[in-house]
């Protein structure tokens, strides 16, 4: 079938403006092709017919048809072409073409809770700890943290029994893996602990993992000191590289909970045309999305609708995130970490829900 060029380049021509928007190069049967953003999309649709190589001059060859929408701003724009390039998957975008695969630390709901690295967040009420984008790290950091501890990272079918029910088989049971036998893990597949004693050490985990807690770190110390006074200094040189990537896994958690904590504001962005827009950020994500009041009756009404959109996110955790969710966190951090001016038009969720103060008169 012969592109369609000529008639797409006068549609574009006749009426596109050069506004922020998103736009969608479409094939056959409405495929997307490509999603992409500019600030000045008729421009920016325009510079694709000059192209005559490479992947875009490929995919105007197959393009049958193009569809933008307008975005107030530039910062609404990003996130929706992320949002639009996450759900269709464009054979011919680059970035976020495929879903970036993000690692979490999971602590299981398991009767004894094991605690493993995996890609995706579900909804089964375990919890998570991350995003990390260095997959194969996080697996490595993880089993660190399984062996400090002597925390079970087994398959979820592997039967548990605590010594505190060890009656209920007579003369005991193999521990099910190399870990139980050399005692890097309590082994609770063999009765070996009791289970407060393991439960002891999720807690600690969890503490660990959530900021306030150095109980890894500590037994790794001792773990060395150990190893050097039997002058085992070869093993006492895989347990420093093992405190040392635990150092970096807290500091990298630490901080990036920091950062996303302290992404929480309204922030008002002025729009296209005066359409300026105020928007709800809880956590590095956007809740909410509104006009930006241009009157005190307009103020009060957006007031009631942040309020209830806010008490809806108020009590998730910072770190509550699936690969999406942290997609966008990572793009709203970095836009403000590229823009910190732009943080000057922040103001506090909390400032803005508070009634004027009748003393002060406008």
């Amino acid at each position: 079938m012969p592109s369609l060029h000529p008639s797409l380049k006068a549609h574009v021509s006749g009426h596109a403006e050069d506004r922020p928007g998103v736009y969608r190069w479409l094939g056959e049967d409405g495929q997307i092709l490509y999603v992409g953003k500019s600030v000045r999309v008729k421009s920016r649709l325009l510079s694709y017919f000059r192209e005559d190589r490479g992947k875009i001059a490929r995919m105007m060859g197959e393009a049958r048809d193009v569809a933008w929408d307008y975005i107030p701003n530039e910062f609404a724009a990003l996130v929706r072409e992320m949002r639009l390039i996450q759900t269709w998957r464009p054979r011919y975008n680059v970035q976020h073409k495929r879903k970036r695969r993000y690692g979490f630390i999971k602590i299981t709901l398991d009767l004894a809770p094991r605690i493993i690295p995996v890609t995706r967040v579900a909804a089964d009420g375990a919890s998570y700890y991350g995003p990390f984008g260095r997959v194969g790290w996080v697996a490595e950091a993880v089993g660190d943290l399984a062996r400090a501890l002597a925390i079970r990272d087994c398959s979820a079918d592997t039967p548990v029994q605590f010594g505190d029910q060890f009656e209920i088989f007579a003369g005991g049971r193999a521990p099910r893996c190399m870990r139980g036998d050399t005692g890097s893990c309590l082994a609770p597949c063999a009765g070996r602990c009791l289970s407060a004693d393991y439960e002891k050490r999720v807690d600690e985990a969890r503490a660990f993992l959530q900021g306030h807690g150095q109980g890894p770190l500590r037994r790794l110390r001792e773990q060395m000191s150990e190893a050097a006074e039997r002058l085992d200094f070869e093993y006492a040189s895989r347990i420093r590289e093992r405190h040392e990537r635990l150092e970096k896994l807290q500091h990298y958690l630490s901080g990036f909970r920091g950062q996303i904590e302290n992404l929480r504001f309204m922030y008002r962005v002025p729009g296209f045309r005066g359409n300026d827009r105020l928007y709800l950020i809880h956590h590095g994500r956007i809740r909410g999305d509104f006009p930006a009041p241009r009157s005190t009756p307009d103020r009060n009404r957006i007031r009631a609708r942040v309020r209830e959109a806010h008490r809806g996110y108020a009590g998730k955790a910072a770190l509550d995130l699936d690969a999406n969710a942290a997609a966008e966190v990572l793009l709203v951090a970095n836009w403000f970490n590229r823009k910190p001016k732009e943080r000057e038009r922040a103001v506090a969720i909390e400032a803005f829900l508070a009634p004027p103060d009748p003393r002060v008169h406008s």
